[in-house]
């Protein structure tokens, strides 16, 4: 009886210690929040280059997923954790961005909303400026001025901008972009000398985030400087820096080539020179002509306004059969 007591307790013991247990917790690290932040370039960088499509809207959203559930996928440090929800809310700031840029307007709010709820499980100030910089943009196209100026206004007084005069740079462009929407054309000039002063103070730094050092330059103050005087219809000098904008563009910038180009077009074709301002429209890129929005939309509102202030031109003619191809081959 003892003995058999005791082959059984053996061999319970031995099957237990055979017995696969439960599996060990995955262990999060630094490297994994790498992987995702090398997919997020590529977004921006894909962003730079076509802009405003829902596929990057969708695929940013995805990502943005991706790292909330490697959150409940294991055991990590709370600098990896931050760093997690920090990489999520770029991902849905990108979202953001790209819904901006392609005129759903509703469909940014969404991802607005998110991704400041994640900026703020993070902690990254970085990412915080993105996204409340974005907002100021979303209510400035949007045609709200005051919403604009106070989304804008807590990205400017976030501690990064008084650490780092290209955040702060950056903020006050943006906001000469919502003083030309409210027509407060005293305080432009004013403005663009502090952007440009302090664009000029701040130091190379590659550790900057990777979506500030993909655009932000001198060509980016030009351009909403440009926006800024279309805004208040001083032409001339919206010409002026659409100028230096397309002479300071990366090549990799070819969004936002087509857009100045489309701004400039404008701007020539208001000081009367429909010749000039045609030329600069029909080189805009067929494909960013076709299926970019915002430019879309810029270059049928030039075609209506040159119809409109020389309608038997021969310009007017040129422009009428080059847009006839776009609708051939769409």
């Amino acid at each position: 009886m003892h003995r058999r007591t005791f082959v059984v307790g053996s061999l319970t013991t031995a099957v237990a210690a055979a017995a696969p247990g439960p599996a060990s917790p995955r262990t999060i690290g630094m490297s994994d929040v790498q992987r995702l932040q090398r997919k997020f370039a590529a977004v921006v960088a894909s962003d730079h280059r076509h802009g405003g499509q829902p596929d990057i809207e969708q695929q940013a959203a995805s990502l943005a997923e991706e790292a909330l559930n490697l959150q409940n996928s294991g055991s990590a440090t709370q600098r990896v954790r931050s760093n997690l929800y920090a990489t999520a809310a770029s991902f849905r700031s990108s979202a953001m961005w790209a819904a901006i840029d392609g005129r759903r307007y509703h469909e940014a709010a969404g991802h607005m909303r998110e991704a400041q709820s994640l900026a703020e499980l993070s902690g990254d100030q970085a990412i915080k400026f993105r996204i409340w910089s974005h907002a100021g943009t979303l209510y400035r196209h949007m045609g709200r001025p005051a919403d604009a100026r106070a989304a804008n206004d807590v990205a400017r007084n976030l501690r990064i901008t008084r650490r780092d005069p290209l955040f702060a740079s950056l903020g006050m462009a943006r906001q000469m972009a919502i003083q030309g929407v409210a027509q407060e054309r005293r305080g432009l000039e004013r403005t663009f000398d502090q952007a440009q002063e302090a664009i000029g103070r701040a130091e190379q730094d590659d550790f900057r985030p990777v979506w500030l050092l993909a655009f932000y330059d001198d060509a980016e103050l030009h351009s909403l400087a440009l926006t800024a005087y279309l805004a208040i219809g001083d032409w001339s000098t919206a010409e002026y820096h659409a100028h230096r904008c397309l002479a300071a563009l990366r090549p990799h910038m070819r969004r936002s080539r087509a857009i100045a180009s489309c701004r400039l077009a404008h701007a020539q074709l208001a000081q009367g020179d429909a010749d000039t301002a045609t030329h600069t429209a029909i080189a805009v890129p067929a494909d960013a002509a076709t299926q970019h929005p915002r430019v879309s939309r810029m270059l049928q509102e030039f075609g209506a306004a040159l119809r409109a202030t020389a309608p038997n031109s021969p310009c007017t003619r040129s422009w009428t059969e080059h847009t006839a191809t776009w609708r051939a081959t769409a």
